[in-house]
Formats: C-alpha cells, sequence, structure tokens
C-alpha cells in the first residue's frame, strides 16, 4: 500500500480528492488536511509515500511546502499538485512534482496521476532492495555506493545526514564521506540503539563520538557542529541527562 495524505483548504475539493483516493485500491489514505502545517506534523510523525496537495493554500502554499521536503528528506514523498490555475504547470514540474491536475478533474485523470505515483514508488521501492544495507555480527555493513560494494566499520560511523533520496555516511577512518541511495529509516534498522540516536529529522549520530552540548546543536569529533531537532530533543536530551554525574 501506498500511504498517502490529500490536502485542501477548500472543503468540497478536499472532499473530491478524498473520495477518489479510496477508489484507488493501492492507496492507503492516512490523514486528509485543510493546511500544509497541519500535514507537515503527520509527516514528522510517520512515513508519508505520496501527497496529493492543492496550490494555493492560506499560510504556506503547497509550492513551496514541496519545497521545504526537499530539503533534508531522505526519501521525501512523492507529489501531485492540484489546481484552477494552469499557469502554475511548468513550476510544479520544476518542483519534482510526480502529476498535475488541473481543476475541475474527473477521476479518469486522477487515476493516471495516481498510477504515476504507483510507478515510481515501485521504481524507488526496488532500488531501495538492491542497495539495502546487509550486516554482519562483528559491526560491519556493506553498502552500495557508486558502482562498487562499500564496507563501513559501524563504530567508525561519526554521523549520518540525509539528502533529498541520499545518505551522506561520515566515517573517521575515510577521508570523504560514503554517498548511498538509502533512506533514514532502512540504515537505523542496521544500527545499534545504544550507540546512535536520531537528533534531527536529518542526522543521525554516534553517540560515542558526543563532545559537546550547546544550546540546539551537538559538536561531535573533528568540530562538527549538528543541529538538535524540535521532535528529537526531548529524548536526546533524557539521554544526556542520565548521563550527567551528579553529587
Amino acid at each position: 500500500m501506498i500511504k498517502c495524505i490529500a490536502i485542501d483548504d477548500e472543503p468540497l475539493a478536499l472532499k473530491k480528492l478524498v473520495t477518489y483516493i479510496k477508489k484507488i485500491p493501492y492507496l492507503e489514505l492516512v490523514a486528509e488536511c485543510r493546511s500544509a502545517i497541519e500535514a507537515q506534523k503527520v509527516i514528522d510523525e510517520q512515513e508519508i509515500d505520496a501527497v496529493f496537495l492543492d496550490i494555493n493554500m492560506p499560510d504556506l502554499n503547497g509550492m513551496d511546502f514541496a519545497k521545504s521536503l526537499e530539503q533534508g528528506h531522505s526519501q521525501g514523498p512523492l507529489m501531485v499538485f492540484t489546481t484552477a490555475y494552469s499557469e502554475y504547470a511548468i513550476e510544479g514540474y520544476k518542483a519534482n512534482s510526480v502529476g498535475y491536475l488541473l481543476k475541475p478533474y474527473g477521476f479518469d485523470e486522477f487515476e493516471a496521476a495516481a498510477q504515476k505515483v504507483k510507478d515510481i514508488h515501485e521504481i524507488r521501492h526496488q532500488a531501495m532492495t538492491e542497495v539495502s544495507t546487509q550486516s554482519d555480527d562483528e559491526g560491519i555493513i556493506y553498502v552500495k555506493s557508486d558502482y562498487k560494494i562499500v564496507r563501513i566499520v559501524i563504530e567508525n560511523i561519526r554521523y549520518i545526514e540525509a539528502m533529498s533520496e541520499y545518505l551522506r555516511i561520515a566515517c573517521d577512518d575515510r577521508d570523504k564521506p560514503v554517498i548511498v541511495l538509502l533512506s533514514m529509516k532502512k540504515i537505523e534498522e542496521h544500527l545499534p540503539s545504544s550507540s546512535f540516536m536520531r537528533i534531527h529529522r536529518s542526522f543521525i549520530i554516534n553517540l560515542k563520538k558526543i563532545n559537546e552540548v550547546k544550546k540546539n546543536h551537538v559538536i561531535l569529533d573533528g568540530d562538527v557542529s549538528l543541529p538538535i531537532g524540535d521532535n528529537y530533543k526531548d529524548a536526546f536530551m533524557n539521554y544526556v541527562n542520565s548521563k550527567i554525574l551528579t553529587k
């Protein structure tokens, strides 16, 4: 199933969008939202595969919302824009949208856009399977990077950074980060939770590499400063506080 969100500030347009989504057997509607800000809360809490959204919305329009998700997201949701204004089509494709539905659109047009989402989602899943992380019992993982299979010693990982659909794995024993097509969720499955923690939607750190914690940043070995995201701050600070020595 492809988990998706419907976003439109117009009640009738949102109802139509929801109705169409529910007619597609491979789409699972996770939430229907009246604003991009409301949808952001859903995306922060769980993995979403696709977003069907209106462009013209108050507070944060659909185009800016889509661009914000592209930044620092390991594998951003697939976007299908809906709007009554044809002049947004070119801008929509520049934002790497999967589809563009011009209101008033019919079910046939929506179904065609949904099929495109399905096709690209399957291609992504296949690619993720091909480069899935493999690990052994000696603290080693293997990843595919630049047409090579790269061996990484887990304890040497300093931090991992999400960049769109790719990850940058920074290691103490490598001059350059290893770039791999992989999601944060996938690599987290192969990292020991006792040593690694996600501190931001874009960063996982090796807790053993922490030198200092300053305000909303973590300073790692090599004077690397990384931000602590609001959604991860409580868990991280609970960990730090549990390690503080007191009288």
